[in-house]
């Protein structure tokens, strides 16, 4: 479940933590000892709440390009935070591996969330945001409750989107680099004897 539930942080801590309290409030999880305040009535508003507000800001085009750098410092540590509670029962030493782990996924996942979201912050269209930021939710929910009732089958498939991730970065780097490249042409001037018509 740690690993799921560390990709899943990393791509929306609010609606990981809010769907974890909610899956616990309704018995379809039992929550580590260390992660039973999130199924407390308050977190779980607060993390409802706090949904909400990323729910829109991560939809205006540049605007969550910034809010998601800044959650860089939210979702990472937190994600660390979930696999280091969620593995309670394993001595210091593995809790503090499974608490890298956990920010090594939170960080593909978020790293890839960014390197996309840059790319469409550069398309000219506004519905891309729109449309990435509703898939992104809808994994990270999905992948959280998955990782309840089928903890190796949702690792399985946090395996996959890994590997998809680092694609979708190597291929947002190269589109970004043309586009720099093209812009960086349009902006230099012609070179002294260059013939225009």
């Amino acid at each position: 479940m740690m690993v799921a539930v560390s990709f899943a942080a990393g791509l929306n801590l609010y609606a990981t933590t809010a769907t974890l309290g909610l899956l616990a409030r309704t018995n379809v999880l039992t929550l580590p000892p260390p992660l039973a305040l999130l199924s407390n009535e308050w977190v779980i508003g607060a993390s409802l709440l706090l949904f909400l507000v990323e729910f829109f800001a991560d939809k205006i085009p540049v605007f969550d390009l910034v809010w998601n750098v800044l959650h860089t410092f939210v979702r990472i540590p937190a994600a660390a935070l979930l696999a280091w509670s969620t593995t309670s029962s394993l001595s210091p030493g593995g809790q503090f591996v499974a608490a890298v782990a956990g920010a090594a996924l939170a960080f593909v996942a978020h790293g890839g969330k960014l390197a996309v979201r840059g790319a469409a912050t550069a398309s000219p269209e506004p519905f891309s945001s729109v449309i990435l930021s509703l898939g992104e939710d809808a994994v990270a929910i999905g992948l959280t409750w998955f990782a309840a009732e089928y903890p190796y089958l949702a690792a399985a498939i946090v395996a996959v989107l890994v590997v998809v991730t680092f694609f979708l970065i190597r291929w947002t780097w190269r589109v970004m680099k043309v586009g720099g490249r093209r812009f960086r042409d349009r902006l230099t001037p012609p070179t002294a004897g260059t013939l225009t018509t």
